[in-house]
């Protein structure tokens, strides 16, 4: 017996549009994360991230 698994159709406007929207959602929340992280007042997240930032060429200060 043969085991069949359906598997979505890719390479249709609608998958295709789907995909870059999800792009473009976690690359938007990524950033803000970033932002969020790199611009804090708080002393301890600002310590914890601060030699990966620079190493990564973020401005923090």
């Amino acid at each position: 017996m043969q085991n069949s698994v359906a598997l979505p159709i890719t390479g249709t406007r609608a998958g295709v549009a789907a995909r870059v929207w999800q792009a473009i959602a976690v690359l938007a929340f990524g950033l803000s994360i970033i932002y969020v992280v790199g611009f804090t007042t708080i002393s301890k997240v600002h310590n914890a991230t601060h030699d990966n930032r620079h190493a990564n060429g973020f401005p923090c200060h």
